[in-house]
C-alpha cells in the first residue's frame, strides 16, 4: 500500500434544507440541550452519555459487531476471516446515524470510530481501532474519511502514528460536494449519502448546498415542488460552468443516493425519489441503481442529499456485491430505467355491470327510493360530494328492477367513489345484503338487511352500543355513548357532543327509504 496522503473520491452530490434549528451557540452540548441534562424533546439519558449508550445500544441490538475497551470503536465480531486481507476503517462525528457503525459487514466496513456529535473522533481511537485490525491479521488498513479538516487531521495522524508501528495504512477522502462554484482550498465537502446548525430558515425558505454540519450553503430558495426541487439540484451539479460539476450526458449510466437528512417522510422520501428518476431520464441519463432512505442523516434536518455516481458494468458488479451491513439496502440488480413498472390488471372490473334491459315493474319504485336517498343526504354538507357519482349514475343508467343487482352496482359506486371508512362499510353492507336478494318479498329484504348489518359487525369489529354508523332513536342515542371501534375510539369522551355522523346518515338513508315506500307491498 502507498504512503501518500490521501486519494480523493468525488462522485457528485449536492443536498437542501427546508428547515433546521436555530442556533447560535457553537457547542455540541447547546444543541443537544443544557451540558450534562438531558434536553426536553430528545429521547436520551444524558447529553455526556448519549453517544456512549447509542454505540452501546448498536452493537447489542447487532449480533455481528462488539464494542473495542475503552473506546468508541465499533468492531466486527468475524475479525479472524480478515487474516491476509484489508481492513476497511471509517469514522467521524456522531449525528449522523446510520452513519458509520450501521455499515459494517461482511462486504463492507470492518471498523468504525464514533467522535462526539458532529465532533471528529479523537486520533487515539483512530490508532487503537488501526493497531486492533492489524493484530487481527489484516495485511493493510484502508481508512475511509470524509472531506472535513477535523476527520483529516485526526485520521491522518492516526494513519501517521500507525506506520510508525509497522502497519500499512492508506487513505481515501471522500468529497463529492458539488455544491460551491469554485471550492476552498479546503477542498470539497463530503456529504455522502450536506459547525452545528447555527442559522435559520424562514418559513417558506429552503437553502441549497448546505453541510451535514449545517455549513451554510451557496443559496436561498422559495420552497417548490418535489420535481422543480430536484431539477433545481440536479442542473447545479451538472452545470457546466462550475469547477465542481459532475460532467453527465446523455447515455451516461449513473448510480444515484436519495439520502434523508433525518426529517423528511417515507413518503416526502418516496416522491422525491421519483422525480430524482424522471429527472434524469428525461436528460437521457440511465439510471442503473437507486438508493433511497436514511444513510447519512443530520439528526433531525428536514432535508435531502443526491449523489450521483457514474457507472461502468464493472462499477456495477462491485456494487452489487453483497454484504451483511444492516443500514445497506438490499437492492435489486435490474436497472432502473427500462423496467416495466406498470402490470396492466387482468381481472375484470369488480363492479356488476347493468342490465340495460333489465327495467320492469320495480325500477320506478327503485329508482323512487334511491332518488329520496340522496335528496335526504344531499342535505348533509359533508355528503355531498360522496353522493354526486349516484346522481350521475341515475341520469345514465336503467335502474335496475332486480334489487340484488341495483345494490351490486351501488356497492361498486360507493367503492370506488367514496374516501374512508364510511365508503368500505357502506359497500361491505350493500355487497353482502346484494346476495340475499334473491327474491323481491320482506322475509327477502329482512334477511338482506341482517346480512349486510353482519357484515359490518364481522368485519368492522362494530356492536350496538359502539357508537359507530350502526342505528332515528339509535343514531340519537350515540350522542351519549363511548365509541368503542374505528378511528372515533381514539377521541376523548369529553370531546364527544354530537351523535355518531355515520349513524346519522344511515338513519337518514332508512327513513328516506321508507318514506319513499309508502303505501308499498
Amino acid at each position: 500500500m502507498t504512503r501518500q496522503s490521501g486519494t480523493i473520491f468525488q462522485p457528485g452530490g449536492v443536498s437542501i434544507a427546508l428547515h433546521t434549528c436555530t442556533q447560535k451557540d457553537q457547542s455540541p452540548c447547546s444543541y443537544m440541550g443544557n451540558e450534562g441534562k438531558a434536553p426536553k424533546k430528545k429521547l436520551i439519558n444524558s447529553v455526556d452519555s448519549c453517544v456512549d449508550e447509542a454505540v452501546c445500544g448498536l452493537v447489542r441490538a447487532s449480533g455481528g459487531l462488539s464494542l473495542l475497551q475503552g473506546h468508541r470503536v465499533v468492531l466486527r465480531s468475524d475479525l479472524v476471516n480478515l487474516t491476509g486481507k484489508v481492513a476497511l476503517l471509517s469514522g467521524g462525528g456522531s449525528g449522523h446515524e446510520p452513519a458509520h457503525g450501521g455499515f459494517l459487514g461482511a462486504g463492507m466496513l470492518s471498523a468504525a470510530v464514533a467522535g462526539g456529535v458532529f465532533a471528529s473522533p479523537p486520533p487515539a481511537s483512530i490508532l487503537a481501532a488501526i493497531l486492533c485490525l492489524h493484530h487481527a491479521g489484516a495485511s493493510g488498513v484502508l481508512l475511509i474519511v470524509k472531506n472535513y479538516t477535523g476527520d483529516r487531521l485526526n485520521f491522518g495522524l492516526a494513519a501517521e502514528q500507525a506506520r510508525n508501528h509497522g502497519v500499512a495504512v492508506d487513505m481515501v477522502i471522500v468529497a463529492e460536494d458539488c455544491a460551491f462554484d469554485q471550492p476552498s482550498k479546503a477542498g470539497r465537502r463530503g456529504f455522502v449519502p450536506g459547525c452545528l446548525p447555527s442559522f435559520d430558515l424562514p418559513p417558506g425558505d429552503m437553502e441549497l448546498g448546505l453541510g451535514i454540519h449545517g455549513e451554510p450553503g451557496i443559496k436561498r430558495l422559495k420552497v417548490a415542488s418535489a420535481d422543480e426541487l430536484v431539477k433545481t439540484m440536479i442542473d447545479h451539479m451538472t452545470n457546466p460552468d462550475s469547477q465542481s460539476h459532475l460532467p453527465l450526458k446523455s447515455g451516461d449510466s449513473v448510480v444515484v443516493c436519495v439520502n434523508n437528512l433525518g426529517a423528511l417522510s417515507c413518503l416526502e422520501m418516496a416522491v422525491v425519489t421519483g422525480a430524482t428518476i424522471t429527472c434524469l431520464e428525461n436528460r437521457g441519463v440511465v439510471v442503473a441503481r437507486v438508493m433511497s432512505g436514511s444513510f447519512m442523516t443530520s439528526l433531525e434536518m428536514a432535508g435531502v442529499s443526491l449523489t450521483l455516481m457514474r457507472a461502468d458494468q464493472e462499477t456495477l458488479r462491485l456494487f452489487d456485491a453483497k454484504t451483511s451491513a444492516p443500514a445497506w439496502p438490499n437492492l435489486s440488480s435490474v436497472c432502473v430505467s427500462g423496467r416495466s413498472y406498470v402490470t396492466d390488471p387482468r381481472a375484470v372490473s369488480p363492479r356488476p355491470q347493468a342490465d340495460t334491459h333489465s327495467e320492469g315493474p320495480l325500477s320506478a319504485v327503485m329508482r323512487k327510493a334511491l332518488e329520496m336517498v340522496c335528496s335526504t343526504l344531499l342535505e348533509k354538507q359533508e355528503e355531498l360530494n360522496s353522493l354526486d357519482p349516484i346522481r350521475e349514475w341515475l341520469q345514465d343508467h336503467v335502474v335496475p328492477g332486480c334489487p340484488g343487482q341495483l345494490l351490486s352496482v351501488l356497492a361498486g359506486l360507493v367503492q370506488e367513489k367514496m374516501g374512508g371508512s364510511s365508503g368500505a362499510l357502506y359497500s361491505l353492507f350493500l355487497t353482502a345484503a346484494a346476495a340475499h336478494l334473491t327474491e323481491n318479498n320482506a322475509a327477502a329484504w329482512a334477511s338482506a338487511m341482517h346480512a349486510g348489518t353482519q357484515a359490518i359487525r364481522r368485519y368492522g369489529g362494530a356492536d350496538p352500543g359502539d357508537r359507530t354508523m350502526k342505528a332515528s332513536s339509535g343514531a340519537e342515542s350515540t350522542r351519549d355513548l363511548t365509541a368503542m371501534a374505528g378511528r372515533a375510539s381514539y377521541i376523548a369522551a369529553e370531546r364527544v357532543t354530537l351523535p355518531d355522523p355515520g349513524a346519522v346518515a344511515v338513519a337518514a338513508i332508512l327513513r328516506a327509504v321508507l318514506e319513499s315506500l309508502g303505501g308499498q307491498k
